[in-house]
């Protein structure tokens, strides 16, 4: 794992399946997504490596269920006082009161999805991890130092699913809604369990304002976001 440093107080935090994000303020931190169980030792040295100590982080953001985002939400919100954010709709898969979905696949779908399953093998099971918050669209997430985040419901990858937008920051967080190639083409995100509403989230996440756009896969857009998302949303994904 290494760490680029996206913005003054965002750093992403790059896992070999996935990403999260960490959110500095000198009232404490905030992480977004957690990654594939096994990743906390990784994230604590990332923290560490910000001159911060792991009890000082405040809120951990989940953006849905899926293991690659909530694998080490259980060691993390052993941390200290943190507290546990996700939607309502995939809450109780989080909790591990019930499973999830799976998702829809598309023919062209299938075998990237039974690859990434291959690669994954032997991967233990997210534990369950509580949720002291569940989010509603438009609900706010203070983020310390006088910064809000918006909570965006963005259902479609999953029921659940939630983006982050910092309005004054001009940052965007979509989950596993969007996603970014390693050619540097933005695409609507795969293996969706609704995929037609998955769709019509991007849209939406598009019509936001700002400038860097965080995925759960793929590298980051540092400028001019929302124009790249429109674009891509506008092409179909």
């Amino acid at each position: 794992m290494d760490v680029t440093k996206l913005h003054p107080r965002l750093h992403h935090l790059r896992f070999a399946v996935g990403h999260a994000y960490l959110w500095d303020t000198p009232d404490g931190l905030t992480l977004i997504d957690s990654g594939l169980p096994g990743s906390a030792p990784d994230i604590a040295n990332a923290v560490r490596g910000l001159g911060r100590d792991t009890s000082e982080v405040r809120r951990l953001v989940l953006t849905h269920f899926h293991e690659d985002h909530v694998g080490s939400a259980a060691a993390v919100a052993a941390w200290g006082d943190v507290e546990v954010l996700a939607h309502r709709a995939d809450a109780p898969f989080i909790r591990g009161d019930e499973p999830g979905p799976p998702p829809k696949l598309l023919d062209w779908e299938r075998p990237i999805f039974d690859q990434v399953q291959a690669g994954l093998a032997g991967t233990p099971q997210p534990e369950p991890v509580r949720v002291d918050r569940e989010l509603d669209d438009g609900d706010l997430i203070d983020l310390g130092g006088g910064t809000h985040a918006v909570a965006v419901a963005a259902p479609g990858h999953t029921p659940g699913s939630v983006a982050v937008h910092v309005p004054d920051e001009r940052v965007l967080f979509t989950g596993d809604t969007v996603a970014r190639l390693e050619d540097g083409r933005v695409i609507l995100g795969v293996f969706n369990c609704d995929p037609p509403l998955a769709a019509e989230t991007f849209v939406r996440l598009a019509a936001l304002d700002a400038d860097i756009a965080c995925f759960g896969h793929g590298e980051p857009v540092t400028g001019d976001a929302s124009a790249r998302l429109r674009t891509a949303a506008r092409a179909g994904g």
